[in-house]
């Protein structure tokens, strides 16, 4: 159960945690150098952030304090988990699509199913909607609502969802028209865009460990090997 509202930095960070904990699992958990460059990726995020290392450094403290996430033992710096799960006693597939909500803002049910390929591959969009639904309708006793249903958009035919991670949302904002079709599978654009987004975050955990290690830049000399 969550006291208090997350701030957008929170979200962002809690969202990429929990998306390099299922994308990129060699490289979680994460050091406060990585979580950086995945907050501030240019891809697979609305909106697109410049967060910097103590702006993400404070929001990690505040989501250890709500106790959404924690430092992993056994390493020499800090490297952070994600606990949403546990944290709010959700299974799996809601944990998801929270986690793309965060990233992404809000979506539709079949955007949502698009978007969670490598996350979760859900059988359908009907039990995208069922996970919805239930974290809409979820008790107070549990903590109450996690997700909201946004006001449909004139000409619009599908019902954009966002999360309550953050607090309410705002109702009387007119919902984004909604494209024409949803595509049934991610053409070469989102398929490059997912490689360029990997891409960066391995260089980025690759310069983090050569900083750790102290090694230089390739085509670098090492500072014992100068003259």
């Amino acid at each position: 159960m969550i006291h208090a509202p997350l701030t957008p930095a929170e979200a962002r960070v809690l969202g990429t945690l929990m998306e390099k904990a299922r994308t990129v699992p060699d490289s979680y958990p994460m050091t406060l150098n990585g979580l950086v460059a995945g907050c501030n990726q240019k891809s697979s995020r609305d909106p697109i952030t410049n967060l910097t290392e103590s702006q993400v450094q404070e929001a990690l403290d505040g989501l250890k304090r709500r106790s959404l996430a924690f430092t992993a033992r056994g390493s020499r710096v800090d490297r952070w988990e994600h606990n949403l799960q546990r944290a709010l006693v959700v299974p799996e597939q809601s944990a998801v699509l929270l986690g793309l909500l965060m990233l992404r803002g809000p979506q539709t049910a079949g955007e949502l199913r698009i978007h969670s390929e490598r996350w979760y591959r859900f059988a359908d969009i009907s039990s995208v909607e069922g996970f919805l639904e239930e974290m809409r309708d979820r008790s107070e006793e549990k903590g109450g609502p996690l997700a909201v249903q946004l006001p449909r958009g004139s000409g619009t035919r599908e019902t954009r969802w966002a999360h309550l991670l953050c607090g309410p949302v705002d109702m009387t904002e007119e919902a984004a028209p909604e494209p024409a079709a949803v595509p049934q599978v991610i053409g070469l654009a989102g398929r490059v865009s997912v490689l360029e987004e990997e891409v960066a975050f391995l260089r980025a955990a690759v310069e983090d460990l050569r900083s750790q290690l102290g090694l230089s830049q390739p085509g670098h000399p090492e500072p014992n090997d100068r003259a």
